[in-house]
């Protein structure tokens, strides 16, 4: 069984991020967490009263994660990483068609 090499291609995500602001009573304070490196990614999820950033490897495995009471949270601001140069650039082959 052959799988196709679309499903199985990984994006790099370097410069995902999100920002959490939070208020603290005397003010607001501000959070971050980026991926650090290429191919992780940045998850975000609400439940029960909390909002949980965490920063996952290709993988799945957490690398790192933030825990934030959702009544404190005044935003959620997500950055995702830009478009990849290669993919933007990709021209079709001599052989082949344009599908537009």
């Amino acid at each position: 069984m052959r799988v196709s090499s679309a499903a199985t291609r990984f994006h790099p995500m370097r410069g995902d991020r999100v920002e959490i602001v939070v208020d603290s009573g005397t003010g607001v304070l501000k959070y971050e967490i980026q991926a650090t490196k290429a191919g992780r990614r940045v998850e975000v999820s609400t439940s029960r009263g909390s909002v949980e950033v965490i920063e996952v490897t290709r993988t799945g495995n957490p690398v790192r994660s933030a825990r934030f009471m959702a009544s404190r949270v005044v935003a959620v601001v997500e950055h995702p990483a830009p478009p990849s140069v290669r993919q933007s650039r990709r021209q079709p082959g001599k052989d082949q068609g344009s599908l537009l």
